[in-house]
């Protein structure tokens, strides 16, 4: 009959219960040797663990160490502390982007603005081109070259831009130099038209008649009738007198005439004054410094109405 083995097994790694702490008597008391422990009876079951490779000494392989209940409590290691909590970057906010309702309200409007700037110089290019004919026939013939130059320098810009783009710098090139020709020959009208426009009506408002005209050339009435009543008889001395209060007679309506001329261009008196007062006195501008300036504004604008369909078209 087979012989009973019995097997112990034992943990390695056994947790010793917690001791009450001795007094300093307990201490120095010697320690009576521990009795070993029998080992219970194991079940002979061939599924028990160690039942084939533990014999009747293996109580005799466990290291005493291991036995002893004087073991340190391994004091619990801490816990790492939290990680810190990363505050999070918001990103930084970009501009919504415009509506597109809002992106297309600037070119439209620069377009229409475009438009009736080119409408106006048109115009102005083919009244002033008909004007220079002799013969209605002429008259004609410079209004259809007066507004085709005008179309020419309105689309021009627009198609040497794009064509520069697509790669075809020769035709650009080309259409660019046509620009230029018919900018200047429109310039050029524009020029004339305003110029003829400007002094008319700068001349028909000098040659007007006002109260204090009036008064002088009445006075100036009367003392020529008194010379001629004077003189009739002959040079003497009332007829000398005469003469000298018709010459300041005349005098005083030069002197009313000339004031009536300063005035018939209000807006160049105006802007000489402004000037002068802004700049401390510093800059006296003549009135012929803001005539050629208005005439050169009055004349460039309405030609550049091709230079702001295409940005237009860009924006």
């Amino acid at each position: 009959m087979a012989e009973d083995t019995t097997a112990s097994v034992i943990p390695l790694h056994q947790v010793p219960p917690k001791r009450k702490a001795r007094t300093s008597a307990q201490r120095s008391k010697p320690r009576s040797p521990r009795k070993p422990r029998k080992a219970k009876a194991a079940p002979a079951d061939d599924d028990a663990l160690g039942s084939e490779t533990l014999g009747p000494d293996s109580e005799t392989l466990i290291p005493p160490e291991f036995l002893s209940t004087d073991l340190v409590v391994a004091e619990p290691v801490a816990a790492p502390p939290p990680p810190v909590a990363l505050q999070a970057v918001e990103p930084l906010s970009e501009p919504a982007p415009p509506s597109p309702r809002r992106q297309l309200f600037a070119p439209v409007l620069l377009s229409i603005a475009a438009l009736a700037l080119a409408g106006v110089g048109i115009t102005m290019n083919g009244w002033f081109a008909r004007s220079l004919g002799s013969s209605d026939i002429a008259g004609w013939l410079f209004l259809a070259v007066g507004v085709a130059a005008d179309v020419v320098a309105l689309v021009m810009p627009a198609c040497g831009a794009g064509l520069w783009h697509a790669g075809h710098r020769a035709t650009a090139l080309v259409g660019w130099a046509v620009w230029v020709m018919t900018f200047v020959f429109a310039l050029t009208a524009g020029i004339g038209f305003a110029s003829t426009n400007i002094s008319d009506t700068t001349l028909a408002r000098a040659s007007r008649t006002t109260p204090a005209v009036a008064v002088a050339q009445a006075a100036l009435g009367d003392a020529m009738a008194a010379r001629d009543r004077e003189c009739k008889g002959g040079v003497g001395k009332f007829c000398r007198e005469r003469e000298a209060a018709v010459a300041e007679r005349r005098q005083a309506v030069d002197t009313a005439m000339h004031a009536v001329e300063q005035t018939a261009d209000p807006q160049t008196d105006a802007a000489i004054r402004v000037v002068a007062w802004v700049s401390r006195g510093a800059l006296q501008p003549t009135s012929n410094d803001f005539a050629m300036l208005r005439l050169v504004l009055l004349a460039l604008l309405p030609q550049i109405g091709g230079i702001l369909l295409m940005v237009g078209r860009r924006a």
